[in-house]
């Protein structure tokens, strides 16, 4: 197990400047370079803060008493913390289930802000059971939790070696695209985004959607396909450079429900009409996707559901579940509205 002096000799500084480093003491001058050596040292060795502790040993008949029980959560959001109703719905389900068993969620964190390995390192030195994870993170973030976190679920994750929960996003989109197709839409786009990929087409939803339409003899146009990054400001923007080129398909698929509103929000501004003139097909089923002017096609996801799944995984890891990492994809729905 790493001491404070191991990650002082990698770093090639003294044990006190690793001790000022870890608990930010501004007393000392440091320079930015030491800290970055620090925090690399404290990454490489996979130090614990409190490993110098005693600990209650797992076989204690006490260990899986709620108070010792410890599950964090990390979110899945572009830029401020609670923006994204999907996830805050995931989220409402995992607390509900964890409220009925006698839990709570110890601490949530988006996987922006664990990218500072000061927040990471602080947030995981403390013990934690398990962990919610609704996003894939990065590399090296996600090799150091796995190290610290004896269970994590995953929310489609895509990370193969832990237990993921979700809905089978390739189906889905074949699904959407399917419905725009029998509605007669032969000029068919796709608004999505990228996320840690560095390419669109690399997602299962733009994979369905490609299917689909080559299933059906359809083209796929390259100008058509709208990398938004999931932000919604950026899917606005590229929808009225798409707009002003009068070369723009009759319907779209947007493989999430906010992308869609936005979508929605640009064709409205060009007093384009939805649907006679360009249809919108959404993905998730928010809550107010039925209240939009007109009221959003998309296909329903169980996000609450998903949510309470994923804790009564965690739990079954926590309680000594040893069997293989599990994929679980629940049923989706089609809900047929207005925009399509």
């Amino acid at each position: 197990m790493s001491t404070i002096r191991d990650v002082a000799n990698l770093a090639n500084v003294s044990a006190a400047t690793v001790s000022r480093v870890l608990n930010n003491d501004s007393t000392y001058k440091i320079t930015d370079e030491t800290r970055a050596k620090v925090w690399e040292a404290v990454m490489k060795l996979n130090y614990n803060l409190n490993s110098n502790t005693k600990r209650q040993s797992p076989a204690s008949p006490n260990a899986a008493a709620s108070s010792d029980i410890k599950i964090g959560c990390v979110l899945s959001v572009t830029k401020d913390k609670y923006n994204d109703p999907y996830f805050m719905t995931i989220l409402s389900g995992a607390e509900e289930q964890l409220t009925s068993k006698g839990y709570d969620i110890a601490f949530i964190k988006t996987g922006h802000e664990l990218v500072d390995q000061k927040v990471l390192f602080h947030t995981f030195s403390e013990p934690i059971s398990g962990l919610i994870l609704m996003e894939s993170l990065q590399t090296e973030t996600y090799d150091y939790l796995r190290k610290r976190v004896p269970h994590i679920v995953g929310i489609d994750t895509g990370r193969l070696e832990i237990d993921n929960i979700g809905y089978d996003h390739y189906h889905v989109s074949s699904t959407a695209v399917e419905h725009l197709i029998q509605k007669g839409h032969r000029k068919i786009g796709f608004i999505g985004g990228s996320g840690l990929k560095e390419n669109i087409r690399y997602s299962e939803r733009y994979r369905g959607y490609f299917a689909a339409m080559h299933a059906a003899d359809l083209e796929v146009n390259p100008k058509w396909v709208i990398d938004c990054m999931w932000d919604e400001s950026i899917c606005i923007e590229q929808m009225n450079q798409l707009i002003d080129s009068k070369d723009y398909p009759t319907a779209f698929f947007v493989a999430s429900d906010l992308m869609a509103m936005a979508a929605l929000s640009a064709l409205y501004n060009k007093g384009i009409s939805v649907p006679d003139e360009v249809a919108i097909m959404g993905l998730s089923n928010i809550e107010m996707s039925k209240y939009c002017s007109p009221p959003l096609s998309t296909i329903h996801i169980p996000a609450k559901e998903i949510g309470k799944m994923t804790v009564e995984l965690l739990l079954s890891r926590i309680s000594g579940d040893e069997l293989p990492p599990r994929r679980v994809l629940l049923p989706t729905e089609l809900i047929v509205r207005s925009s399509t």
